[in-house]
């Protein structure tokens, strides 16, 4: 059945936090939309303006504001490292290290969606880093914390693929098949207009208990 409305976790008249599905794009063709619905069917303002974005395959937590002056204040906190985004993503195996720093060179193509490992600098190639942690094994590999430094296209899935840790659901870059990807945005954390610090939140929902 068709989804019809948004999980809205947080609202206020300049941002609305919501959890985003597996499977959704984040864009005008997926999440905006049904977002604007959603805030109509509340008697909301469906203006909204989106900041980041997740892969259609990620699921979880995703912040749009809803004036142009949150937009430029999100915005301006992404460039200078104030805004948070943790991941947790299942693999397919165990790191030689329980925790560390991955460091690559990715290129993406973009006629075929799909990110690549470079050996050198050059047109369209970028720099990646990401820190992990492992926070749990499992009968498939083990459940591992991801903070960005960098956010380039598919690129936790891509890293930790290219050390033969596919992600579990990533048949795109070899994983074993699933109901879903399981990599999903756990954690959102940020300023708000007036200087508190807005943490949000959320289980991966792959755990094997």
């Amino acid at each position: 059945m068709e989804k019809k409305e948004c999980e809205i976790l947080y609202l206020s008249p300049e941002l609305a936090v919501v959890d985003k599905p597996f499977g959704l794009s984040s864009g005008e063709d997926g999440l905006i939309p049904l977002l604007r619905s959603t805030l109509r069917g509340r008697g909301q303002q469906e203006e909204i303006y989106p900041v980041h974005r997740l892969d259609r395959e990620t699921g979880g937590l995703m912040v749009f504001a809803r004036t142009p002056e949150a937009a430029a204040d999100l915005s301006a906190q992404i460039r200078e490292g104030g805004f948070e985004k943790v991941y947790e993503a299942q693999l397919s195996g165990v790191p030689e290290q329980p925790e560390g720093t991955l460091r690559d060179l990715l290129f993406h193509d973009r006629q075929r969606n799909k990110t690549y490992i470079a050996d050198r600098k050059r047109k369209g190639v970028k720099e990646a880093e990401l820190y992990y942690e492992t926070v749990k094994t499992t009968a498939q590999g083990c459940i591992v914390r991801v903070r960005l430094k960098t956010g380039r296209t598919h690129q936790i899935r891509v890293q930790f693929a290219s050390r033969a840790l596919p992600l579990v659901g990533d048949r795109k870059y070899g994983g074993p098949k699933a109901d879903h990807l399981h990599l999903t945005a756990v954690r959102l954390s940020f300023n708000a207009k007036n200087g508190e610090r807005l943490i949000f939140t959320r289980r991966a929902g792959f755990y094997e208990d």
